[in-house]
């Protein structure tokens, strides 16, 4: 695998992250967003709705190094957190459409210095875990009607 430049899903997963942390909320003071970060199932939640698919194993994991090494991301014992760095090229990127922001951010990416890789790595183990939880998450529960419901009297 080639280090030679920004791929799209290396701005997928980071857009994915801006939004899924609350980052990419208008004029929103970082000191209002969960401080921990996101987990993985959220960055998963979040590009799923952005590319109606969910990132595979191996694209997390180059994307991830990829923006730990520009230093626009970290990760702390599972919590993904955009850095001050991240969010100002999140900020100064060209505003667009939400179908197009990926695209956008590759751009931007692609302007910036050749991608360094750092040492970050996600575990077989670790991805299907979270593809599990935000499965279970995004089923709909089952309403009750109110001819099941037991009164008490």
């Amino acid at each position: 695998m080639g280090e030679s430049g920004w791929r799209w899903s290396d701005a997928w997963i980071f857009v994915s992250l801006v939004i899924a942390s609350g980052a990419g909320r208008h004029r929103r003071s970082p000191s209002s967003r969960r401080p921990e970060g996101v987990r993985l199932a959220d960055v998963l939640s979040t590009a799923d709705h952005l590319n109606q698919a969910i990132p595979q194993r191996h694209e997390v994991e180059a994307a991830v190094r990829r923006l730990v090494g520009a230093g626009l991301v970290n990760v702390s014992d599972g919590w993904f957190r955009i850095t001050p760095d991240g969010e100002r090229l999140w900020r100064t990127r060209p505003n667009a459409g939400l179908s197009t922001t990926v695209d956008t951010v590759q751009g931007v990416l692609s302007r910036r210095h050749p991608p360094v890789s750092a040492d970050w790595h996600l575990d077989e183990a670790d991805h299907a875990a979270a593809v599990q939880e935000y499965v279970v998450r995004s089923i709909p529960a089952p309403r009750r009607s109110p001819e099941n419901r037991t009164h008490q009297e």
